[in-house]
Parts: C-alpha cells; structure tokens; sequence
C-alpha cells in the first residue's frame, strides 16, 4: 500500500492504506481489535503484514470506509460512532477476496449515486459507458453502436483469450462450461474460473460500495441486484482472472493433494495486493461514471 502524509510516522498506519479520492480513503485492518475508548476509535493489533504491533488510533472522520480482515473483533461502540459519522465497515477475505456488509449503507453524499442513474437513464449516454468498458478490456474502441452486436464480439474475443491463457499455463481446456445448479461438476480449469470470478467480484463489491456507485444499475450486465458489479469485475477477466484461474488449476492437476478453492484464494490475495486492485477499480469507477471532472464525453 502507499504512503500518505495523513498516518505516515504519527500513526504508523500508511501501508494499511488503499488510495482513495473520497475522503483519506479506505483502511485495512487485520487481526486484531477494533474498539472504542474516551471517544477515539482504536485498533491492537498483534501485527500482520501490513501493520507492526501495537495499539493505533483510527482517525474515522477522514476515512471513507474500514475493511477489516480475518481475525478481528470489531465491538458495538465501533458501528455505533462510524455510522454516526457516515464511515463504511465491512468484512473482507485476505486482500479482497471476500465481501461482507450488513448492509452497504453507502456515503452520506448522492452525488456518484445521481451521476450514475443519469447516466444509465440515458440511453446514448449508457452505451457510451459500455463502449468505453470494451475498449477498456480488448484495447480498442469497437465500431459497432449496438449493445447486441458488442456482446457477440464480446463472446468470440473472450474464448480466443481463454485458450491462449490456458495454452500459456499448460492447461488442457475443452471450454467454458458452467452448470449453476451443479457448479462442482465442470471439470478443474471451470470451477477454478468460478472461484476465481467470485473472488474478483468480491474485490469490485469493495470499490462500487466505497465509491457510492449503484449495483443494480449496469451498463452491459443487466436484471442482477449486483450488475454494475459484474460490469466492473469483467474489465479485469483477461487480465486478471483468467491467469488466476489457469495458474492455480495448473498446480492441483499436477498435486492433486492440493484443494483448489484455496489455492485460488491465495493466490488472489497476493495478485490483488501486487495489482493495488481494489484502488484500480475505485479509479475506473470515477472515470466510467465521468466523475472529478472527467466527463470529455468520448467513446473511449
């Protein structure tokens, strides 16, 4: 994580930081305990990764949203002075693999919530969005206007890419296939792209509720409680989850001791961390929904 003036040597929290243009941004907390005394938000931790051991005072005001990891106790004066303040919590899996809220309250502010609706109401202006998240992902504005047609070319572009992606890691693949009634029954590369796109979209669960974006309103994915959610994670499948996927199946075909649900989370916690992931979305948020004065207007 980066460093910021805000926690660097009086708090000793910079590395727990995600960079975040709301507010100071989101903070990341792990093993340890989240409570309240005279008035201050504390964290004791024993230490992880992140954050040496010791006993932190959290500056709640200036952040948008604590995420706190595995291992942490969290007690009832802590959701009593954020909600008060309008300071997100949620529960996350090691480096954004998981998403838990209870519920997404969202920001005090409606501003990213309008500025989203807007846009998707407006149907030129909602294909606009959609043509900029494919020349997101193939890298090139697509010619065709018609959400139809880019969805076919969405299709034959994203098999091409799983066989290149399953060539490069030395996986035998026969195709996408999914059975939702049955998800265990596809064979190790699919249910490895299932647990792959879970832990992804968990990560843009992340960025949309810190952000104050609306799930439900997406602009390629449709009739899902959580589709701008879907919209966001797939800008990242051929860079991010298909590799995810395909390495780690590639090492349970060759040890089958392994089990693959946890070799893909592991593996998603250091990729999510090496990527700064979640910070990437927030910043593809903003730019899809032409927020800080980004609305050029372009197709790409």
């Amino acid at each position: 994580m980066s460093d910021s003036p805000l926690f660097k040597g009086r708090l000793g929290l910079a590395r727990s930081r995600i960079p975040h243009v709301d507010r100071h941004g989101l903070l990341w907390l792990s093993r340890g305990r989240l409570y309240v005394e005279d008035g201050t938000l504390r964290f004791q931790t024993a230490g992880s990764e992140d954050l040496a051991p010791g006993d932190y005072a959290i500056p709640y005001q200036t952040i948008s949203m604590v995420l706190i990891g595995p291992g942490t106790s969290v007690t009832h004066d802590v959701l009593r002075i954020l909600a008060r303040h309008g300071t997100l919590l949620a529960a996350v899996g090691e480096g954004g693999v998981k998403f838990y809220s209870a519920p997404p309250m969202g920001q005090q502010r409606s501003d990213v919530a309008r500025a989203h609706a807007a846009l998707w109401a407006d149907e030129e202006a909602r294909l606009r969005v959609a043509r900029r998240m494919y020349a997101y992902r193939f890298g090139e504005v697509l010619p065709h206007r018609e959400i139809s047609v880019l969805r076919g070319m969405e299709g034959g572009r994203l098999r091409e890419s799983y066989r290149i992606v399953a060539q490069k890691y030395g996986v035998e693949w026969h195709g996408r296939r999914y059975d939702r009634q049955n998800p265990t029954a596809a064979d190790i590369p699919n249910q490895a792209i299932n647990h792959a796109a879970t832990f992804v979209e968990a990560a843009a669960d992340i960025a949309v509720a810190a952000v104050g974006a609306l799930p439900p309103l997406g602009f390629i994915h449709e009739e899902s409680s959580n589709a701008f959610t879907l919209d966001i994670a797939d800008l990242w499948r051929v860079e991010l989850t298909l590799p995810l996927a395909f390495s780690a199946a590639a090492r349970v075909m060759k040890d089958p001791s392994l089990v693959l649900e946890r070799e893909v989370r592991l593996e998603a916690n250091r990729m999510f961390r090496k990527h700064q992931l979640i910070p990437a979305m927030i910043r593809r948020i903003k730019e899809l929904l032409e927020l800080d004065g980004d609305d050029s207007g372009s197709d790409a």
